[in-house]
């Protein structure tokens, strides 16, 4: 079987999306407060995965026989400010299942402030990395990151980024050298009556924010 990646054009985001509907609702995070539903559209989620798509950094892996996407890494640019803007239209939001995730993660890199931290106005996220159900074991997942790795330090950016909310990502990362700057345990958070707010099932303990410092390059963009 073989394959043949690129960046993804707008005439394919259509596409992306489907490959999401039906592949990503399996995230553990995801899963555990069931934002999405396998098959169906998600207008919050898909409204982040446009505007990731937009900056033009995402890469996708092709079925050369059948044209099919087979995997996605969904690249973007997180700038300073960001965040806080985020923050806001999460505290505005009237669905839970959405402000229970995004209020996790933009929380989470708020009180980290890597852009502080590592004196940078802008840091390449790797966002989303999926791989269609029928092409898993092959490989794909580590291609698309190492492409997209390559990609940030083209553009010259100084720190990539991924939210690694399952333990697969976790390994992934570390198999490229990132190293996790903040880890919280699912099982922590609870609401008023105790309850377990993500209940994420094992190995899926973690979420970690992980990094990776990349070389001066000249900045394309």
């Amino acid at each position: 079987m073989e394959f043949e990646y690129g960046p993804i054009p707008a005439s394919r985001y259509d596409e992306v999306i489907h490959h999401l509907r039906f592949n990503f609702p399996d995230e553990p995070l995801n899963m555990s407060v069931g934002l999405c539903k396998h098959g169906q559209a998600c207008e919050l989620l898909e409204h982040h995965d446009i505007m990731t798509l937009r900056d033009g950094l995402s890469v996708m892996a092709v079925d050369v026989k059948t044209g099919e996407i087979a995997g996605v890494a969904l690249n973007g640019i997180s700038r300073k400010g960001d965040i806080e803007e985020a923050l806001k239209s999460v505290d505005t939001s009237d669905n839970l299942q959405y402000r229970l995730i995004f209020g996790l993660l933009f929380n989470v890199n708020h009180d980290i402030d890597l852009f502080k931290t590592y004196n940078v106005d802008k840091i390449f996220e790797l966002r989303i990395l999926s791989v269609d159900s029928r092409y898993r074991g092959r490989g794909l997942a580590k291609e698309l990151f190492m492409r997209s790795e390559i990609i940030a330090e083209e553009y010259g950016f100084k720190l990539i980024k991924v939210d690694a909310t399952s333990q697969f990502t976790q390994k992934i990362c570390e198999s490229f050298g990132l190293v996790a700057v903040k880890s919280v345990r699912y099982s922590d958070f609870k609401d008023e009556q105790g309850k377990t707010l993500y209940d994420t099932k094992p190995p899926h303990d973690y979420y970690k924010v992980m990094i990776k410092q990349l070389p001066s390059q000249p900045n394309k963009g």
